[in-house]
């Protein structure tokens, strides 16, 4: 009787005391994965043997494909973002080289008496000081760039000897294209932060799903014993694991029930 009894309390503390935890999906593979294995049990069974409702094979069906479209789009959009920014990044760093370059050789004409100082004037800049403005900013790119555009070409007009090796028409080619580049990028920047911003809503939408589908699921099977329980459940998608803890409670209750 005793042996029996022990028996008995061990298989009670192994059903009842060691149960595995549901780990809804985390991540978009998992949500989708989650929701095609419900919609494949779906497509084997009649509808009055599934263990979750015609109403939610309705929405899965409608959602899923919408779901898989916006993850999609979004993850080409980072991409396309992720190459664009390399090719804007070389076009910036070009345009800012040919701007210093096109400041330095001024300055060096003024440095050889080629140009007065006053020179500098036209651009905006110290009459006094030879120092290149600074350019790490797009704002800092735009603001010189049109300044020492604008300065040359005044200057010009007024009938000053161009500035060579560069000439400000090469200049503002560079220029121009950044500034084409630079709105170009920031399209691309507000397209994948709309993808984001859809799919971060979408992510919401299936959580709530699969949360409701695996909560049917469980209801339908909520008389079975636990393990015959999780094996059903298992079938439609739903992931159990054992905190370590719990586990290894479980061994132990396994191995005390074999004796």
């Amino acid at each position: 009787m005793i042996i029996i009894f022990a028996t008995v309390t061990n298989i009670l503390l192994t059903h009842f005391f060691v149960m595995p935890y549901r780990r809804l999906p985390n991540t978009d593979a998992a949500r989708i994965r989650a929701m095609k294995i419900a919609l494949d049990k779906g497509k084997e069974l009649p509808p009055n043997k599934m263990a979750y409702s015609s109403k939610t094979i309705v929405r899965l069906q409608k959602f899923l494909p919408v779901f898989e479209h916006s993850i999609l789009s979004q993850r080409q959009a980072s991409a396309s973002q992720n190459k664009k920014s390399k090719d804007y990044n070389e076009v910036v760093r070009k345009a800012k080289l040919f701007l210093t370059h096109f400041i330095r050789v001024m300055n060096m004409a003024i440095y050889r008496g080629d140009l007065p100082a006053e020179t500098r004037a036209y651009y905006g800049l110290a009459t006094n000081e030879s120092n290149v403005p600074i350019l790490n900013t797009e704002n800092e790119l735009m603001s010189w760039g049109k300044r020492i555009i604008e300065g040359e070409e005044f200057r010009i007009r007024k009938g000053g000897s161009p500035i060579t090796n560069p000439t400000i028409a090469v200049v503002k080619v560079r220029f121009v294209n950044f500034i084409d580049e630079m709105n170009n990028y920031k399209l691309q920047v507000k397209k994948t932060n709309d993808f984001a911003e859809r799919a971060n809503d979408l992510r919401k939408e299936a959580d709530d799903l699969v949360l409701m589908l695996w909560n049917e699921v469980e209801t339908s099977y909520k008389t079975q014993p636990e393990d015959i329980k999780k094996a059903e459940c298992e079938n439609y998608g739903l992931v159990y694991f054992y905190r370590k803890n719990e586990l290894n409670r479980a061994v132990t209750l396994d191995a005390n029930t074999a004796l």
